[in-house]
């Protein structure tokens, strides 16, 4: 049986799509993902893909391009397999996705829907009202006829060895940006952290893309290793797994680290809810205000001035933290 799993938004959300992937690459002879762009350095690092199909969706992202017909005929033309899991979030629908597989000839689908399908899917699933994100994909999997074969946890393919960037371990990892602004602790108060968790005696890697170097080297100072926009995915994978802890926001990132079993400490903006899109499988610590005017709106940007769910954490909270977790660890 050839089986496709599509996971079309960001990096994060294909890592937690992994342990759903692995049911299906149990049951199936080859296992395709059909992810967008963003998703695809996270796609490469999943256990029991075969193929990555990569198609920037007209319904999800932050920028999605025109519908454009021959965009999509051509996706159409590329699909094939014999079974599909639609996967989504919570707030997404799956139809879109749906009918253009069954445009492609997939035979069974299977997704979380709401609405009705009508004729789009052959399991409609409900999923539970407070599920995790990885879990609900799990959930799904097992109703469409693939049961979980592990334990659950995300995980990738084995990381190069990342000692030649990050210097002599014990260090703790700081991750300072966020794909979006409303889930990034001010870069003033990383910098702080990093000075605190240096004076508390721990060595620090600051880590970042390309795009975020300067942000990156400000944090860093003369206190930490700055690796802003020197690591690929799987060195950025290499990196976290060799950290005592993480300390990152609602960001791919932060479930990178759960993915190689590394704790957490949570800058969590309450955008998006916590119990879905917290740090899965792993020890953690959430910081930030859960209750605050912005929680559950989804934004972009911080609708609420001075950014209250996350600046009234502290250095010395996150430092508190870290000692907490490395400790349990």
């Amino acid at each position: 049986m050839k089986a496709l799993v599509t996971r079309l938004d960001s990096f994060g959300d294909v890592l937690l799509a992994g342990p759903a992937v692995r049911a299906v690459a149990a049951r199936a002879d080859h296992v395709t993902l059909l992810c967008g762009p963003h998703g695809v350095p996270a796609a490469r690092l999943l256990p029991g893909v075969d193929d990555v199909l990569v198609w920037k969706s007209p319904w999800t992202g932050f920028q999605p391009p025109p519908v454009d017909r021959r965009d999509i005929d051509a996706l159409v033309a590329s699909v094939d397999a014999d079974a599909a899991l639609v996967l989504t979030s919570y707030h997404q629908s799956p139809l879109p996705t749906a009918l253009l597989l069954r445009l492609a000839g997939v035979p069974f689908l299977a997704a979380d829907s709401e609405d009705y399908p009508g004729s789009l899917l052959d399991v409609r699933h409900h999923r539970a009202p407070h599920a995790h994100e990885a879990e609900a994909a799990l959930d799904l999997a097992e109703a469409a006829g693939f049961p979980r074969v592990d334990d659950g946890r995300l995980r990738v393919l084995p990381p190069p060895a990342a000692g030649a960037l990050t210097g002599d371990e014990p260090y703790v990892v700081v991750h300072p940006g966020a794909s979006v602004p409303a889930r990034a602790w001010s870069p003033g108060r990383c910098a702080q952290a990093v000075r605190e968790l240096a004076a508390a005696g721990r060595r620090v890697v600051v880590t970042g893309g390309a795009g975020e170097r300067d942000l990156t080297a400000y944090v860093a100072g003369d206190r930490a290793v700055d690796l802003g926009g020197r690591t690929d995915a799987a060195q950025l994978a290499g990196v976290l797994a060799g950290a005592d802890c993480v300390v990152a926001g609602n960001t791919g990132p932060a479930h990178l680290a759960a993915a190689v079993g590394t704790p957490v400490v949570s800058l969590f903006a309450p955008v998006v809810p916590a119990e879905r899109w917290r740090p899965y499988g792993v020890p953690y610590l959430l910081l930030g205000d859960q209750d605050a005017p912005c929680a559950g709106s989804r934004a972009r940007r911080c609708p609420v001035p001075g950014h209250p769910c996350l600046d009234t954490v502290t250095a010395l909270d996150v430092v508190a933290a870290v000692d907490k977790l490395v400790e349990v660890a």
